[in-house]
């Protein structure tokens, strides 16, 4: 047998690559190096007389399961010399929901090829089954709706089983009657949506035994990569796979657990020996990516957490630099020194501004400092939306727009039904083409109400200051209703767009009629900048959630301010402890981000929705002793009063 793929592997790595029996649970730290240690498990199988094609590998995105899928592609052919024929199944869980209900289609009475519904067409569907329903959209919102459902297959619950748990109570019944209504018309269109092709797959394996040996039997080695991120549909079609051989390995961090605002279940890893008490476990704690400094670090910030498995990260890669902390006056204090500090890197140590990343807990936070890098004329890239691109954004600018010009029909039709008020497509179309006093009478109160919020917003701006002119759009375009609510996502749009009156503060100076000329202008330019720089090489700005399984050389983690990061959480259930562990989660990751250097930073003073508060440092600043800080007390040109750390 060649074992020339075993030589490369640590001790830790070796262990688990050798065991070939019975359930495997590897723990293993970031940097670690985890996907090598699946693939070459796999190649190590295969060397050992496993057929590839009883080998099953799952992971969480396409991109990863495009990456583990080559590299295992690579090996085999490499070190066995088999360029065709059998390959491991290698798939998202997704996927894998896909292959297994079109080999079962008929079963379920739909086409090989049945149409998937992506979360826009879901959402469609969900109005439809409103107004089916005869529930009015501005009561319920189709996308919490749509929240509600998705969450509620994640956990393996039907329309049916949703409504038998939820006999009363006004908005469980109503959302139990849109759902079955939704169910309905995906059944008439033959689709499934987004959950279904697991909630789907799961069923079908309980009800059909015949089915569920037939996969037993064809995956008899089963490996699950980020098993933390498992919610409860994922964990039971994983232990229903795996149940007749019992060959699985899962691989994961506990401390890496950051997305249960997702329906992620930390349980499912920290219980594993309770579901197979005969399972081997290996930790993997020599990390490839970060000086011991970090680490060390790294390491005493998670500890304190009670809700997982004792494990402790080193590295022969050296002790490396200080962690440098800065402390801003404000967040344009702080966003101009992260600039500042990038192009020094950039310029003078002839760092790659790909090898540089600016994390953060809100996306609200990026405003500032995209608006800083500009000034600095350092190249950067946001990955995700850019501030001026994201859509609710977007709405309360064109609500501005709309107001000073009525006649203007792209705003009109972006913001005439958003938030929903039942003004709908014909509607528009009339209004768009001059038939407006057509329209029938409750149609036409709709449309009257509406333009008689943009005299008045235009009425506001005419004589208040723009932040005002903001904040009334966001409280009486009913926005602010909308949002407010526990889901962390709704929460973020309205601190996006309260972000916004923020920023429009500093046009307060002008005369209400240059404020909204400048700030239009001013607007319209930053998104042509941003867009020119899509392709560069540049600076990455990202939250910490985006940033889980990237690594940079240099990266700075800003607002590191009590309440902000660890954020003042809005979770549905969970408690505060969890809550609170899953922030120190979400540090850690961010701290494993850096491979040579770390830059923490915070504002002592903080303008969020046009208040100004005062901050407490973050607890997680003061949980790292002194011996691995350096203070930054490097002035850059146009920095406010500083405030440095004790």
């Amino acid at each position: 047998m060649h074992e020339s793929h075993l030589k490369d592997l640590n001790e830790k790595q070796l262990e688990a690559v050798e065991h070939k029996e019975g359930p495997l649970l590897i723990i293993a730290g970031a940097g670690a190096g985890k996907t090598k240690t699946i693939t070459h498990r796999i190649l190590h199988l295969i060397h050992s007389g496993v057929s590839p094609s009883s080998i099953l590998a799952i992971t969480f995105t396409n991109k990863a399961a495009k990456e583990m899928s080559d590299r295992v592609e690579k090996l085999i052919s490499s070190e066995t010399r088999q360029e065709s024929g059998e390959k491991p199944f290698v798939s998202t869980f997704h996927s894998l929901g896909v292959f297994i209900l079109r080999n079962a289609h008929l079963k379920l009475g739909l086409p090989k090829h049945f149409n998937i519904y992506d979360r826009d067409d879901s959402k469609k569907a969900v109005r439809e089954a409103m107004k089916m329903c005869d529930v009015d959209t501005k009561t319920f919102d189709p996308g919490k709706v749509l929240s509600v459902i998705g969450r509620e297959k994640g956990n393996v619950v039907t329309a049916e089983k949703y409504v038998e748990n939820n006999p009363s109570g006004y908005t469980q019944e109503t959302i139990g009657k849109i759902w079955q209504e939704y169910e309905r018309i995906l059944k008439r269109e033959k689709a499934l949506d987004f959950d279904d092709l697991l909630l789907k797959s799961v069923l079908l394996l309980k009800s059909d035994p015949e089915l569920l040996s037939h996969y037993q039997k064809k995956w008899s080695y089963i490996h699950i990569d980020e098993y933390q991120d498992t919610n409860e549909v994922q964990y039971q079609i994983t232990k229903l796979l795996s149940d007749k051989h019992k060959n699985i390995a899962v691989i994961g961090d506990i401390d890496q657990t950051i997305y249960s605002w997702r329906g992620a279940s930390i349980k499912n890893i920290l219980h594993f020996e309770k579901d197979y008490p005969e399972a081997k476990v290996v930790l993997l704690e020599e990390n490839y990516r970060s000086t011991q400094t970090i680490l060390t670090v790294a390491n005493r910030i998670i500890e304190k957490n009670k809700f997982r498995r004792e494990k402790n990260l080193f590295t022969r890669l050296g002790e490396g630099d200080k962690i440098s902390v800065y402390e801003g006056y404000d967040e344009n204090d702080e966003a101009g020194f992260v600039a500042a500090k990038a192009k020094e890197l950039i310029e003078e140590h002839k760092v790659s501004p790909k090898e540089i990343s600016v994390l953060y807990r809100a996306n609200f936070q990026g405003r500032a400092l995209e608006e800083a890098f500009l000034s600095n004329d350092t190249p950067y890239q946001v990955l995700g939306i850019r501030f001026f691109e994201r859509k609710e954004v977007k709405d309360i600018i064109s609500y501005l727009r709309a107001s000073l010009s009525p006649d203007s029909l792209t705003d009109l039709k972006r913001v005439i039904n958003s938030p929903v008020r039942g003004i709908g497509k014909t509607t528009v179309l009339k209004i768009m083409s001059g038939q407006r006093e057509t329209l029938p009478n409750a149609t036409k109160e709709k449309v009257d109400s509406f333009y008689l919020l943009l005299e008045n917003i235009k009425k506001v701006s005419e004589t208040e200051k723009l932040s005002d002119t903001i904040k009334y759009i966001i409280k009486k375009s009913g926005f602010e209703e909308l949002l407010k609510g526990k889901s962390e996502e709704e929460m973020e749009r309205l601190q996006n767009i309260q972000e916004l009156a923020t920023y429009a503060t500093r046009y307060d100076t002008l005369s209400p009629e240059s404020a909204i000329e400048k700030f239009l202008t001013d607007v319209s330019l930053s998104s042509d900048q941003d867009e020119l720089m899509k392709d560069r090489d540049a600076v990455r700005l990202m939250t910490v959630h985006a940033s889980k399984g990237l690594e940079f050389s240099y990266v700075f983690i800003t607002g590191l301010e009590d309440g902000l990061f660890p954020h003042q959480r809005f979770d549905e259930g969970g408690g505060d402890d969890a809550a609170s562990e899953e922030e120190r989660r979400l540090f850690y990751v961010a701290l494993t981000r850096a491979k040579k250097k770390l830059y923490l930073s915070y504002a002592s003073v903080r303008t969020i929705f046009g208040s100004t508060q005062v901050n407490v440092p973050s607890e997680f600043l003061l949980d790292i002793e002194e011996e691995f800080l350096k203070k930054e007390e490097t002035a850059f040109e146009g920095a406010g009063k500083t405030i440095y750390l004790d």
